[in-house]
């Protein structure tokens, strides 16, 4: 069985909106910076899901794991892709996000709303 490659993340202190940790991660021979932030439900997902596991020997480096790989990227597809092919890229369907908020909702039957049989017009 071959062996899996190390996959580190270093914790370096808050991420600078406060809701979050800037990181270092060494995998795949390299080092890459960033910031990881708590998944929200509701909320879109930027990057990678990683689980972290804790290593005993040092509190703020971990073992981690990519559970959901970062979408393909605009300057990584190729041009012969077509416009179905994009949407199943990027794990959606083409078009733009259709967001229906509570705000929304309200509005939307404040103007559309039918008026109740029993009024007069």
């Amino acid at each position: 069985m071959p062996k899996k490659p190390k996959d580190l993340v270093l914790v370096h202190g808050p991420s600078a909106d406060g809701n979050g940790v800037n990181v270092l991660r060494a995998r795949n021979q390299r080092l890459e910076v960033g910031t990881m932030h708590p998944l929200e439900h509701g909320r879109p997902i930027h990057g990678e899901v990683v689980k972290l596991t804790p290593r005993a020997e040092t509190p703020m480096l971990f073992d981690a794991e990519t559970e959901i790989e970062a979408p393909v990227s605009s300057s990584t597809r190729t041009e012969a892709a077509s416009s179905s092919d994009t949407a199943e890229l990027r794990g959606t369907s083409a078009g733009p996000a259709q967001v229906a908020s509570d705000s929304y909702r309200k509005n939307w039957d404040t103007i559309w709303k039918r008026p109740s049989k029993g009024l007069a017009n």
